[in-house]
């Protein structure tokens, strides 16, 4: 009987801790997540459409901001998955690596924006909660660490991805597609392109 008792007690105490971290989730980060979600349409709103694409165009320019600078915008602004619609403001062969950029900072956005990746905020808090335990001051070095790291990442994956995309395209039979796409691009009959 104290085994059954034992089972009954600890059974609905697994439920009753599942319940009391729901309701910690409810009334802090849920909270804080909708608020973040609602700057950020609010900012693009005031910003305008146009000037959000004309910005996200100019970073997708050159190879350092089209990996830094862009996908962060996509990531704090569009948050994830959406994020990754920014490719289309980018010619085909630079898609790859933009996507690794971005998909490879959803994490690291976490430390300051926990919106933008909701679904894997237990990464970041992972990350954090053995810092919070032992020294509670270092969290916010720990988060900008954490932060510009992945900036230094996702550059570095950016480069490195497009290179291999390259090598990859001049090996294919189809280079001609690849050519045939970035005179479409240029010419602004692809989506996302300059007219």
């Amino acid at each position: 009987m104290k085994a059954v008792t034992w089972f009954a007690e600890h059974f609905i105490g697994l439920f009753q801790a599942a319940a009391e971290s729901f309701t910690g989730l409810f009334t802090g980060i849920l909270p804080l997540l909708i608020v973040l979600l609602t700057a950020m349409y609010a900012v693009t709103t005031w910003i305008g459409e146009e000037r959000v694409t004309r910005a996200v165009r100019w970073s997708g320019k050159y190879a350092l901001t089209r990996y830094t600078v862009m996908p962060i915008l996509a990531v704090i602004m569009l948050t994830n998955p959406m994020a990754y619609t920014f490719g289309r403001f980018l010619p085909e062969r630079q898609k790859p690596a933009f996507y690794d950029s971005a998909v490879s900072f959803v994490h690291p956005v976490t430390s300051f924006f926990p919106h933008a990746n909701a679904g894997e905020i237990f990464v970041w808090t992972g990350v954090s909660a053995g810092v919070l335990a032992i020294n509670p001051d270092a969290y916010a070095k720990l988060a900008v660490m954490y932060f510009v790291v992945g900036i230094v990442v996702i550059l570095l994956r950016g480069i490195v991805t497009q290179w291999i995309t390259e090598v990859m395209i001049r090996r294919s039979p189809d280079r001609a597609k690849f050519d045939q796409f970035d005179e479409d691009y240029a010419a602004g009959s692809i989506q996302g392109g300059l007219r």
